[in-house]
């Protein structure tokens, strides 16, 4: 693994460094995931399911092609993950008032309990990390992945898809 504790090596572009990097990104990223995925398997879900009902969580009344916009996957791998969500009452799917082609999703309130406890698993560990490093590393951190989305993904920074505002609302069962 590397060694996060070593002081940054000024020539940084070398190919030991950008491996380290990578290695840290997987690790990081191992750790990031491991709780949430506990208690998704607890719950038969996965990954997928996670994405969803978090983007969902974050942008309430989203559609289901902002959240494939979002997600960069199929439309047929969407539909499975949504309809699980739906049947297992974590998510409530709703026509446009609009556009009644459009189909509207939001938590229902035994989703966004879901959300919030897997949510809850991420901040703490991002959270004290971000403590742990203080606000400049946050900062620089903030641009590295920036930069990665603005290579592999321009368009995701340039034009977000069309999503409501993030706001705390919960569908009543």
């Amino acid at each position: 693994m590397a060694d996060i504790k070593s002081p940054v090596n000024p020539l940084f572009l070398r190919e030991e460094e950008i491996r380290q990097g990578i290695e840290l990104l997987f690790y990081a990223y191992r750790g990031f995931t491991a709780e949430p995925d506990a208690l998704l398997a607890t719950l038969g879900l996965g990954r997928a399911h996670h994405r969803a009902l978090y983007f969902i969580g974050r942008h309430p009344e989203i559609t289901v092609s902002a959240l494939l916009a979002i997600l960069r996957i199929t439309k047929q791998s969407l539909g499975r993950v949504l309809n699980e969500l739906v049947e297992r009452s974590y998510v409530e799917q709703q026509q446009g008032q609009r556009d009644r082609r459009q189909r509207l999703l939001t938590l229902t309130e035994t989703g966004a309990v879901l959300e919030r406890q897997l949510f809850e698993s991420q901040r703490k560990l991002i959270g004290q990390a971000y403590r742990n490093a203080g606000a400049e590393a946050v900062d620089g951190f903030r641009k590295v992945l920036e930069g990665l989305i603005a290579l592999s993904e321009p368009a995701a920074i340039e034009e977000e898809p069309d999503v409501p505002a993030a706001a705390p609302r919960v569908a009543s069962r």
